[in-house]
């Protein structure tokens, strides 16, 4: 039987998070890519262990990783006092990333990850919590409305060549 373990991330493990980072990030975006290197390169900006080190050590981010059989296999991201072109209120944070290799989806690890992160911003008293996801993500569209996140905007972001749509989706705490 598998045994999952969800923990808070410690700087220790921001080489399990970029290589996690790095994997999750293919499986859901990497077909997108016409150019290999403007995705190379955004790892080395983005997903570098340095970079991770750094941001876990940041007050205003909390992270969490789960591991099955002590293997990781999922990471969650919460940024504290995140502000949202969407919303007017001051008391708000993020749910910045919620990935689970494709291969351990089906063990609900995303949805503990996620109870896990709104418990901790209901805990720390914030009104809202909001995130951006892919137009094109269907899974995690359905997964976040069936959560109870809504739409409140769109917006895009470049990653070298290429340009994606994103919709802002927020949740009352």
């Amino acid at each position: 039987m598998n045994k999952i373990k969800t923990r808070l991330a410690e700087k220790k493990d921001a080489e399990y998070i970029a290589l996690l980072a790095r994997i999750t990030f293919t499986e859901t975006f990497g077909h997108l890519f016409r150019d290999r290197q403007d995705l190379l390169n955004y790892y080395d900006s983005t997903f570098s262990v340095e970079k991770i080190e750094k941001s876990i050590s940041k007050s205003n981010n909390i992270y969490w990783i789960s591991f099955i059989d002590r293997l990781p296999v999922g990471y969650a991201k919460l940024k504290l006092n995140s502000k949202s072109e969407f919303i007017e209120s001051e008391n708000i944070c993020q749910l910045q990333k919620i990935y689970v290799l494709k291969d351990f989806l089906s063990m609900k690890i995303g949805f503990e990850l996620q109870n896990l992160l709104l418990e901790k911003a209901k805990e720390l008293e914030f009104e809202k919590i909001w995130l951006s996801v892919l137009n094109s993500n269907e899974r995690a569209l359905n997964f976040y409305k069936k959560n109870g996140f809504e739409k409140i905007g769109n917006h895009d972001f470049q990653i070298g060549k290429e340009n994606f749509d994103f919709m802002a989706m927020e949740k009352e705490l």
